[in-house]
């Protein structure tokens, strides 16, 4: 199946970060099912296929989850509906085990946490704990150049130009390759990191992710690193969640703020609708009213 995933994300069908994630959770199916004494795919049945799905599981800290949150249960339904689905266009299997399982249902989508200025500045405070040994700076820096989770994974030494100020990303699944400026303090902070890395040895090395961790596993490093240093600005609560996608809102609303031009909010996320950019603004642009 990895196979015909990669080739969903080679014709722009599917993500790779999903194409990960789709492998490491089928490849959990088969050991769960090898342990449940099932070797065909034809013996999977509703009840197996919904146990593995609710099963208990680990964090990213290797700490047990009895209950999975909404969002795993989804991701690994997701997976095992899409693995049955390609089996069976194969003519490997029959079986469908999901065909009468109930869909997981979606928790409300949050308005954001609303950073301010003052939070940014909380936020760059705690994350230079440590520097440069440590990355939450860079993180940080990063993310607030425009970068997503994503691109700010897979950014390396050889990515930066501090001279002029920039970081340059790829893109990805839903965004377009592109120059980002960087903040003064950003400039500081990535040229303190990636002098620290270049010592390591020749480059380029990844500023904030490990080489070894594959593109699902550093994305949700990034999300686990910016919790750490949101927790340790007190921003990050039992009752408040603060996320990367936060700082990209609060970076669309300051440059439509500064240059009252949608497109300029698309152009420097890497954007190609105008309608997403409305949304990470918090602008109902339509009707013309905003929408918080």
């Amino acid at each position: 199946m990895s196979r015909l995933w990669l080739h969903e994300a080679a014709a722009g069908r599917m993500s790779i970060e999903t194409v990960d994630l789709y492998i490491q959770v089928s490849e959990r199916f088969h050991r769960y099912a090898d342990a449940h004494a099932v070797s065909r795919m034809d013996d999977v049945s509703r009840h197996m296929a919904e146990a593995f799905i609710a099963a208990p599981g680990r964090d990213r800290r290797n700490n047990i989850t009895l209950v999975p949150a909404n969002s795993t249960r989804r991701q690994r339904r997701s997976a095992l509906a899409s693995l049955f689905a390609h089996a069976r266009s194969l003519g490997m299997t029959k079986a469908a085990p999901l065909l009468d399982s109930p869909p997981i249902t979606r928790d409300p989508r949050s308005p954001g946490a609303g950073l301010t200025t003052q939070d940014i500045e909380n936020l760059q405070f705690h994350a230079e704990r440590g520097m440069p040994a440590t990355r939450h700076a860079a993180l940080l820096a990063l993310l607030l150049a425009g970068l997503n989770s994503a691109e700010t994974a897979a950014a390396t030494t050889a990515d930066l130009h501090l001279p002029a100020a920039t970081v340059r990303t790829a893109g990805g699944t839903r965004t377009h390759p592109r120059s980002c400026p960087l903040t003064e303090w950003g400039v500081y902070v990535l040229g303190l990191r990636a002098a620290r890395l270049e010592r390591a040895g020749s480059g380029p090395h990844r500023l904030v992710t490990s080489a070894k961790s594959s593109r699902y596993g550093a994305q949700a490093s990034v999300g686990a690193g910016f919790n750490e240093i949101a927790r340790n600005a007190g921003l990050a609560t039992r009752r408040r969640k603060v996320e990367p996608r936060d700082i990209t809102r609060y970076l669309a609303r300051r440059i439509l703020h500064e240059s009252g031009q949608l497109s300029e909010v698309a152009r420097r996320l890497g954007l190609s609708s105008l309608d997403g950019a409305a949304g990470l603004a918090g602008l109902a642009w339509q009707t013309g009213e905003s929408s918080r």
